[in-house]
Parts: structure tokens; C-alpha cells; sequence
């Protein structure tokens, strides 16, 4: 049997930047190519010389460009975290040489200069550079030598573009000297932007993946369109239709990080563990970072209630983690792991104590008490709005691949990925830890049970996964008679 992961993002979704990065180059495309092949469609791309238009576009991505970089730069020195003082540096960038772009308007304070083109080409490359260097891990030798004085870098970087425009405007002509608006450089300068800006956004939205934040959501959407706005900056014609396009992308890219801010805000958590939890190099962190805030509450409500359920909670989502990271399982799997995985018995809430802890034999209406926890727990994550994956989890964690486990008695097929992977780790912890009717089961014995229930209670390759992850080597059968029944009121 070969092991079916879950699907990524539609490529359709907003979480999912591809398309609505392609889509507005693809547009570009169409309006510079169409024209060569067929002349009477050269009005697609009609000349739309409107100065004032622009110097409006250009100082409202300026001005949310500034108050971006002010609140994440906030943030980078309280926390002195330097990669998110870095994505601060990326948006100082913007809003200052793109204030230069626009005041560079011809006919608006200077008539034709070399500002203008100048200041455009700057505003994306360093803010992609900036942006490259925030995605890269922290030991990483160029983020480790800018590093040295975050607080001096930060306070510095403003006054430094400051000075450099009033040298421009003081003196429109030293723009001149540097020609990255003519060929070679400009090509050279383009390509480096594009490379740079592409890897941030997609090492971003890999990041997302894991950590579900709408601010690094919306850092991926930047990257991406740093990169189509390079090109329309190489290729583009000036205040052409398809010109203007780049225009919108910057200040598209403004917004989505404000709403991305907003909406991590709303969501419940704060301004400051939202961006600092952005950066971690490790993949558990991360996922640990993004866990919601609904979350964390009913985490909480078990601890107090049965500190015993919130710690085996806590163990099986990072087995299940370790155990789906073995496997190379997608990040947004992985998330469900962690996210469905350390609420998974959140239902025992509503088992009586005396029946949950109960030293002795079970009766039938007992084991329905507690049999029912998947269920109650299911319909309480449902009511918060959780998403289906993790829902799955919850309720279906003792379905068995013979069909025979519960509530509604799933069979192989059925039963995701995520969930018989969780099952796994759930009935082996159980199964090792010490309970009121019942003492620990050695290690090599809870390994046994699982191997003795291949194909029967759980999934036979994940069996062997699992006995590989745990002794490093291949699986060996090691038998202990054990009745089905029993392990499933362990867990």
C-alpha cells in the first residue's frame, strides 16, 4: 500500500500565493506581447500619462510601507529578535525610496530625471534583499554579521535614505551615476531582485505552512510580487497600461501585510507573538508558535481538570509530529498533527472523574461514557470552528483499519492519513504510561502490541515506521497476547 498525503492548498485559495502571483504577470505578458503578434490589438496597452495618479499611488504604498516598518520594528528590538528587526529594514526600504519615486514625478517637483527610475529600482532591491535576509536562519553568516547591532542598524537605515534623497534633490544629476535604469546593470540588478524576492516569499510560504500566520501569509504574497514587479520594472514601458501594473503590486503588498497584521490580531493573538513566532528554524517551534488561541484554552481547561490527559495530550501530538515528519508528510499534515493532536481527548472533559480513573473492570455503560469522548469532543471543537483535518482527528482517533474501532466504524480507506498516524502514537503512550487499573507496559511490550495489531487496528506500514522511528531498526514481531478491547480503554 503505498501512503496517500493530503492535498495541498487549492491552488485557487488565497492561502495558496501562486496563482494571484502568476496571474497579474501573466496580464503583464498579454498586454506587452499581444501588440507584436497582432498591431491592431496595440490598443490593449494604451499610454496613460496621469503624474498625479501616480505621485498618489506611490506616497499611500510609501505611507502604509512606513507604518508597517514602525510596528514590526517595535516589535524586532523589544524582543531583540533581529530577523523580524530585518523584515522592518525590507519595509523602511519601500517606504523610503519609493517616497523618492514618487516626489521624482515628472512635472511634479522635477520635470524628466533620472530619480524617478532610479528610486524604483532601489525601493525593490533592497527591500527584497532585506527580506531574503529575514527568511534566512539566524546562524546563517549574513544574518549573523548584520546582526552584531540590530538597534544601530535599525536607527540608522531611516536617516541614511533620508540623506541620500536630499542629495538627489539637491542635485538630480548624481542619479545619473548609477545606471541600474540602463543596460547591463539594470538586467543584472533585475535578475538578483527576482531571485532574491522569489526565495524569501517561497521560503516564506513554506513557513506558513507550518505556522498558519496570516502576517506570514501575507510576506509570501510580497515576495512573490517583489518578483513580477522587477520584471515589469526591466521590461516595462513608461506610464504604459502595463506599467502601472507593478504600481498596484507594491501597494497590494502593503495592504495584504496590514490585514495580515489585522487578522492575526483579531484571531486572538498578539501583535508581538505573531511576528516574533514568524521565525524559528525549527519546524516543532513553529507549529508550537501557531498553535490558535481556542487552542491553548482548552489545553488550559484540561490541565486543570486532568493533568494526566492535558500531559498524554501533549506527548502523542509530538510523537504523532515526529512520527509524520519521518514519513516527510506536507507541513499542512504536520500542522494537523499538532493542532488536532494535543486536543485529541479533549472530550474526557465531559467524562465523570470516577469513571475515567476508575481502578476496576469498566461496565457497559461505562466504556460508553467514555467511548463517547471522541464524539463530545468532535462537536465542541466543532462548535469553535475548527477546520475538518483536525476535527478528524478528534473524532476519529480509535477508528481501526478492520473497521472495527469507534464511533462510526471506519475502515481503512476511510480513515485519513493524519488520524491512523495519531492513532499510533495515541495507544503507544497509553499503553507506556501508568494508569489507576493498570501499571506502565515496558517499551518492547507497547511495541509488541502494535506489531501484533498490523492490519488489524492499525495501518501496517505505519506500524513499521513507528518501530523503525522508535529502535532504528527494522520491524521484528514481538508478540503479547493482548485483547483489542484493553488497549482501546488505555488510550
Amino acid at each position: 500500500m503505498t501512503l496517500q498525503r493530503q492535498s495541498s492548498r487549492s491552488f485557487l485559495s488565497l492561502r495558496n500565493p501562486s496563482l494571484w502571483v502568476l496571474l497579474p504577470l501573466a496580464i503583464y505578458a498579454a498586454l506587452r506581447i499581444l501588440p507584436l503578434f497582432n498591431p491592431e490589438l496595440v490598443g490593449i496597452d494604451p499610454l496613460w500619462q496621469f503624474p498625479a495618479n501616480h505621485f498618489t499611488i506611490v506616497s499611500t504604498t510609501a505611507l502604509i510601507a512606513l507604518f508597517v516598518s514602525i510596528i514590526v520594528g517595535i516589535v524586532g528590538l523589544r524582543q531583540r529578535n533581529v530577523q523580524v528587526v530585518f523584515v522592518s529594514m525590507a519595509f523602511i526600504s519601500l517606504a523610503g525610496f519609493f517616497s523618492m519615486h514618487g516626489l521624482a514625478t515628472p512635472g511634479f517637483i522635477l520635470e524628466g530625471n533620472a530619480i524617478v527610475g532610479v528610486a524604483a529600482q532601489l525601493s525593490v532591491f533592497t527591500m527584497s534583499f532585506w527580506l531574503l535576509v529575514s527568511s534566512l536562519p539566524a546562524n546563517n553568516r549574513i544574518s549573523a554579521t548584520l546582526s552584531r547591532n540590530p538597534t544601530w542598524l535599525l536607527l540608522t537605515y531611516t536617516p541614511f535614505i533620508i540623506v541620500l534623497g536630499i542629495l538627489a534633490f539637491s542635485n538630480p544629476g548624481l542619479a545619473a551615476l548609477i545606471p541600474v535604469s540602463s543596460a547591463p546593470l539594470k538586467f543584472i540588478v533585475g535578475a538578483l531582485t527576482v531571485i532574491m524576492a522569489a526565495i524569501a516569499g517561497y521560503r516564506y510560504w513554506q513557513s506558513y505552512r507550518y505556522s498558519d500566520f496570516p502576517f506570514q501569509l501575507a510576506i509570501a504574497y510580497t515576495g512573490g510580487w517583489i518578483a513580477v514587479t522587477q520584471a515589469i520594472i526591466t521590461t516595462g514601458a513608461t506610464f504604459y497600461a502595463s506599467w502601472w501594473i507593478y504600481h498596484f503590486l507594491l501597494l497590494f503588498s502593503v495592504i495584504a501585510a496590514v490585514v495580515g497584521l489585522v487578522v492575526q490580531y483579531r484571531r486572538g493573538d498578539s501583535i508581538v507573538r505573531s511576528i516574533v513566532g514568524l521565525f524559528s528554524d525549527d519546524p516543532g517551534e513553529r507549529l508550537a508558535a501557531g498553535i490558535s488561541p481556542s487552542v491553548r484554552k482548552l489545553i488550559m481547561e484540561t490541565e486543570a481538570r486532568d493533568p494526566y490527559t492535558a500531559g498524554h495530550m501533549y506527548r502523542v501530538a509530538q510523537s504523532a509530529f515526529d512520527l509524520g515528519s519521518s514519513l516527510k508528510l506536507p507541513p499542512e499534515d504536520l500542522r494537523v498533527l499538532a493542532q488536532g493532536g494535543i486536543i485529541h481527548d479533549v472530550g474526557k472533559l465531559q467524562v465523570p472523574g470516577e469513571i475515567l480513573n476508575k481502578p476496576g473492570p469498566l461496565t457497559k455503560e461505562e466504556r460508553k461514557a467514555i467511548e463517547y469522548h471522541s464524539v463530545a469532543g468532535y462537536e465542541l471543537c466543532a462548535r469553535l470552528g475548527f477546520m475538518a483535518p483536525e476535527l478528524a482527528v478528534i473524532r476519529s482517533h480509535h477508528e481501526r483499519v478492520d473497521g472495527k474501532g469507534y464511533p462510526d466504524g471506519l475502515s481503512n480507506g476511510q480513515i485519513p492519513l493524519v488520524v491512523k498516524v495519531l492513532s499510533i502514537a495515541d495507544v503507544y503512550d497509553a499503553l507506556t504510561s501508568a494508569r489507576a487499573y493498570r501499571p506502565a507496559w515496558s517499551l518492547a511490550d507497547a511495541l509488541g502490541y502494535l506489531q501484533e495489531n498490523r492490519g488489524t487496528q492499525f495501518d501496517t506500514e505505519l506500524v513499521d515506521a513507528w518501530v523503525k522511528m522508535k529502535t532504528g531498526k527494522s520491524p521484528m514481531p514481538q508478540p503479547k497476547t493482548v485483547t483489542p478491547a484493553s488497549a482501546s480503554a488505555t488510550a
